[in-house]
């Protein structure tokens, strides 16, 4: 070997010749600086899938972001039915907090709001804080197309079930909410839509397939009677003749606000064919399988998924359903309402948050169904054992539990934002975490108001706009991402790391928002402080 010495960063540095030695200058970068890593780097990625929260309605105050600080009072004002400004808001039907909560925020305490957001947490106000529960409200796919208005967002409270508490929002900080503070140290998105219009069910078979699934010959079928009565236009239901007039006055009354559309695809919630399913196993059947004549049981779907193309390409990934165990042998045992449904109490299973248990690929008896479908455990556990073993697969989707997943109406914002949180600190610690990018996001904006527009896409979406945190050792830090995102570009982020096909859905929604004008959806890279 040449023992020649030459000057190169810093320090001496034997090389065996010149040229290594400017081979190596070039590997630490100009100055000595360290070349950014790739997209190679990321070995794992991590989806936290939160329930039903709106941007504006938990971060509308977050620093740097497009929040609350540029809404004027005519850009939020709420439209009656008839397209008239509301004088005010309507009352909180029902009351704003969920049946049963101390101390109750009735009906009658919430007349005459001010036609504006306000917020649910002022100590001068309702004095709500982020741990009790409210209400729950509209979260369905024509109701929330209906509320957008074409991107004007005016009509939220005309088009609610729940008048003026569509307009309520959060003032949460790093001390009350812990992943705000996590948003502070990495990324916040804040132009992440939701990838469907509506609700829990439509966006979690977009979180996985880009898809809408479909009821062939529902008109002939048990779910004939969920068949949605709608207008020309495509979007709007027809409203029922005895609908009230006025937001003011009521709810409003359609003619038929079903799961289907009049072609026959499934929008809101219908049931995985397979237990765990909301309906039991038909008397006499499969225990492993949902009663196929029931109107919400949902015929297995084909269509590709992100799980068949990870698989296909030899690439390990999981759903971790928090509770799926205990729900699973619950149904099983004919007790499941102990598990879910049941006074709303813990932990709550949702059935239809699982959205892999509605393909045949994944059908029970199926190797597929035995790797890929996995129990997240009672409050997370055995998603936790993996993340401090460091075991997790390439790709984890993990699902918290219904009292954990920060849903209105049976679950409150604190309580799951701090279980996130705390799965985070398990994940910073973890063996895999110097390689690890975590996405946080909601599955849809749970009918809370919000005053960005979505890009215009195709039939199926983006509906309104929703928090996402990109949390990594590789995610650029203190940093507000304006990057135009939905719940499709986390699997634009998997098929571009792991060098995938592209889901058909999502090819058809960027030809859709190209056609219309808008840019494509990111794939969540430009939160990431790599090299591209």
């Amino acid at each position: 070997m040449n023992r020649k010495w030459i000057r190169g960063t810093p320090r001496l540095v034997p090389v065996a010749t010149a040229a290594a030695a400017a081979a190596a200058f070039a590997i630490a970068g100009c100055g000595g600086e360290k070349t950014k890593p790739d997209l190679s780097s990321v070995k794992n990625i991590v989806v936290i899938y939160a329930e039903n929260r709106s941007f504006d309605n938990l971060y509308g105050n977050f620093p740097g972001a497009n929040g609350l600080q540029n809404v004027s009072a005519a850009s939020a004002q709420q439209l009656d039915r008839d397209g008239s400004a509301l004088p005010t808001l309507p009352k909180v039907w029902n009351g704003l907090t969920q049946t049963g909560v101390t101390p109750a925020i009735t009906e009658a305490m919430t007349a005459n709001l001010p036609n504006s957001p306000f917020a649910i947490d002022d100590p001068n106000g309702f004095n709500t804080p982020l741990s009790v529960t409210t209400r729950d409200l509209y979260h369905r796919f024509y109701e929330n197309q209906m509320q957008i208005h074409g991107g004007k967002n005016d009509m939220f409270a005309a088009y609610a079930d729940s008048g003026g508490l569509v307009m309520g929002h959060y003032t949460p900080n790093a001390d009350k909410l812990p992943l705000w503070k996590l948003a502070q140290q990495y990324t916040l998105a804040d132009n992440f839509f939701m990838g469907a219009f509506g609700g829990s069910f439509l966006n979690h078979q977009w979180l996985v397939c880009a898809c809408t699934p479909y009821y062939a010959s529902a008109d002939k079928s048990p779910a004939s009677g969920s068949i949605s009565a709608v207008n020309a236009d495509g979007v709007s239901l027809t409203l029922a003749s005895n609908s009230p007039a006025s937001a003011l006055a009521g709810a409003p009354k359609f003619v038929k606000s079903g799961n289907l559309t009049p072609d026959f695809y499934a929008v809101n919630t219908m049931q995985p064919p397979y237990q765990p399913s909301g309906n039991a196993a038909a008397s006499g059947g499969d225990a492993n399988y949902a009663d196929p004549t029931q109107a919400t049981t949902m015929p297995a779907q084909t269509q590709q998924n992100i799980g068949d193309l990870l698989s296909g390409a030899g690439v390990s990934w999981a759903w971790y359903g928090g509770a799926w165990g205990a729900a699973l042998t619950a149904a099983q045992n004919s007790t499941s309402g102990v598990i879910y449904g049941a006074n709303m109490s813990a932990p709550n299973f949702q059935p239809h948050h699982q959205p892999f248990n509605y393909f045949a690929n994944y059908a029970p008896g199926t190797d597929a169904r035995a790797k890929h479908l996995l129990d997240g455990g009672m409050n997370g556990a055995e998603f936790i054992k993996a993340i401090d073993a460091g075991t997790l697969p390439q790709v984890s989707f993990y699902k918290p539990q219904g009292n954990l997943n920060e849903h209105a109406g049976y679950t409150d914002v604190s309580s799951g934002d701090q279980h996130i949180a705390d799965l985070i600190a398990h994940l910073q610690k973890s063996p895999q975490w110097n390689n690890m990018v975590v996405v946080v996001t909601y599955d849809e904006n749970g009918g809370f108001w919000d005053h960005v527009a979505p890009p215009k896409g195709d039939r199926w979406g983006p509906g309104s706009r929703i928090p996402a945190l990109v949390v990594s050792p590789l995610a650029k830090k203190g940093y507000v991402d304006h990057t135009q995102y939905d719940t499709t570009s986390i699997l634009r982020l998997i098929t571009r790391r792991f060098a995938l096909p592209t889901l058909p859905g999502l090819a058809a929604r960027d030809a859709a928002l190209k056609s219309n004008g808008a840019p494509a959806m990111g794939d969540l890279t430009n939160a990431l402080d790599i090299q591209l």
